[in-house]
Formats: C-alpha cells, structure tokens, sequence
C-alpha cells in the first residue's frame, strides 16, 4: 500500500488508540518540550523505552523528571543531540546505535521557527540545518538499526507552512536573500519531501522501515517564543489563540503516522478541520511542489552531499 492508496482514518483518534507499545525503543528529538515532550509522553506510557534527544541535557532531565513524576515505570533516558550540527548528530548515532542494535522507532521533531539570519556550526543556514539536513543525516546513520526490524517506522514533523515552501537550490542557504518566514517554509517543504523520498527508496530497497510525515496544524508550542519571525509570531498567539490547539492535540497527526496499524507509508497527515490548523486526525494536503519527484530526489543528492551522509541509492 502506499500514498495514492489511502485507507480510512479511523475517527475519532486520540492516545487511547496509540497500539501497545513494549519492548521498542524509539527516539524523538526535541523530546523536551511541545510536540517531542507529548510524543514522549505518550510512548512512554504506552511502555516504550524512549529517548528523548535534545540540544539542552539539562532541560532534557526536567522533561524527564516531569514524566516519571506522572508515570513512575516510564523508561525514559535523556541524549544530548543538536540537529544544527553534524558532529553532534554523528556522535549521538554513534551511541545510540552502540548500545541498541534494534530502533523501532524515529521522530525527526527538534525544530526552529523563523529566526533571524544565522549560520549553524557547519556554515548552513541555521533552520535548513536544523529542521532538514540534521534529520536527513540522523535517519540515514539510524538506518542499519532499523531497516531490517520489523514495524520500524521513521516519521518526519512537517508543518501547514510547507504549503507556501519552494526548495530554492540557486540560494538554498538564503546568502542573496534572506526571509526568516521563507526560510522555515522550504525548511518545512524539505521534511515532507524527504519522507517522501524516503519512502519510495525504502520501498525500492524492499526494507522493513517505512517512513511518513505528519503535522500538527496550529498548535501553541515554544516555536512561537524563539526569537525572530517579527510581528507575525507576536500577534498569532493572542490574537488567533481560539484557532490553535494545545500540543497534545497537535502531536496526535504525528502519531497516527509513527504508531496507527492504518498509517500509508509515504502519507502525510494532519488535523482535519479548518483549514488542517486543528481537528481530529485526517489526511493532510499534499502541496503541489512536493510531489515533484525530480527535485526530491535532487534534495536527497544536494543533502547527501550537505552532510556527507549517504544511503538508499536509487
């Protein structure tokens, strides 16, 4: 089964339809706070042994301390992985993947939201390194303890802005021109085409993994606290707060994708009303860029050669 062969979502869908999940091991980076802290809390209670991959350790243990605060058994253990860079990312899989030969699950969540113009320690624009080229790197050095297992499942955050993305390849690093809001769409754009792309490498290479996408519409997480994205970040919340959904809403796309029985491998989901900002679990839009199978692939190739990091030739 794949993207153009949908099945239904069951609704409605919420945690208490989260399959059991004992005896896995599954990472979800930015595990701290907002969608990664309610992926990991409800894993956890589902009985997973969660890894909450985070840039700060320190807010990674008080995350961690708050989960076992309400659920006592949670196997929760805390990494220090920064997606903006790729030595950091090489580290963490290199320990992880000492110490589990077998990952059931992976959640490219950690992310940023319109800064202002940075460049990460590798000289990247700092929400393309982040949001994208971390993750791309993380799924491929996670992949040889994942691709042979079973019911793995690789499941990338994309966003309602991918929607107004365009991976731009003559500026991809935004040095001619630089908007914090253009940059997270084509940060964005790029997460669903890599699923996308991955999924049809995956299937192509007949491994057990799957990959999807999911998004979690409007929801209020700390995306709209970092600094940057000018007057836009500063009304959204206030103003058109009755329109957003709190983060253990917004992650229960995301987790149709990593966990339902019913999940399309390659399929993209999202909230399901008003315009995909909130609602229950559905299908989401796939826009129109990310279907265009050339430049995903020449995304693969340009972030392969980014991170030096390769896997499923095509």
């Amino acid at each position: 089964m794949n993207a153009q062969t949908k099945s239904a979502v069951p609704t409605p869908w919420g945690e208490q339809n989260v399959p059991a999940q004992r005896d896995r091991i599954a990472i979800v980076t930015g595990a701290n706070v907002g969608l990664g802290f309610e992926a990991a809390r409800v894993l956890s209670d589902k009985g997973a042994q969660v890894i909450l991959a985070c840039r700060n350790t320190d807010k990674g243990n008080e995350a961690r301390k708050r989960l076992l605060a309400r659920n006592q058994h949670a196997q929760l253990a805390v990494e220090k992985l920064d997606t903006s860079d790729l030595a950091s990312v090489r580290a963490f899989a290199e320990r992880i993947g000492s110490r589990h030969p077998r990952i059931d699950l992976l959640i490219n969540n950690a992310g940023i939201m319109a800064v202002p113009q940075q460049r990460s320690v590798d000289g990247f624009e700092l929400q393309f390194a982040t949001n994208h080229l971390g993750h791309f790197a993380l799924a491929g050095l996670l992949l040889p303890h994942m691709r042979d297992v079973r019911g793995s499942r690789i499941i990338a955050v994309s966003s309602i802005a991918a929607r107004s993305g365009a991976i731009d390849f003559d500026d991809l690093m935004g040095e001619h021109s630089y908007d914090p809001w253009k940059a997270y769409n084509q940060s964005k754009l790029a997460n669903l085409m890599f699923a996308q792309e991955l999924q049809r490498r995956l299937g192509h290479a007949r491994a057990a993994t799957i990959a999807a996408t999911g998004h979690p519409g409007a929801s209020l997480t700390n995306l709209f606290s970092t600094p940057g994205g000018g007057l836009v970040k500063k009304i959204l919340s206030p103003v058109m707060r009755p329109l957003f959904q709190e983060a253990d809403q917004g992650v229960l796309p995301i987790l149709f994708a990593a966990t339902a029985p019913e999940a399309v491998p390659g399929a993209y989901y999202g909230p399901g009303h008003f315009k995909e900002k909130k609602g229950p679990v559905s299908y989401a839009f796939v826009p129109e860029a990310s279907k265009e199978t050339a430049v995903a692939a020449q995304l693969w190739r340009v972030s392969e050669e980014l991170t030096g990091v390769r896997y499923l030739d095509a």
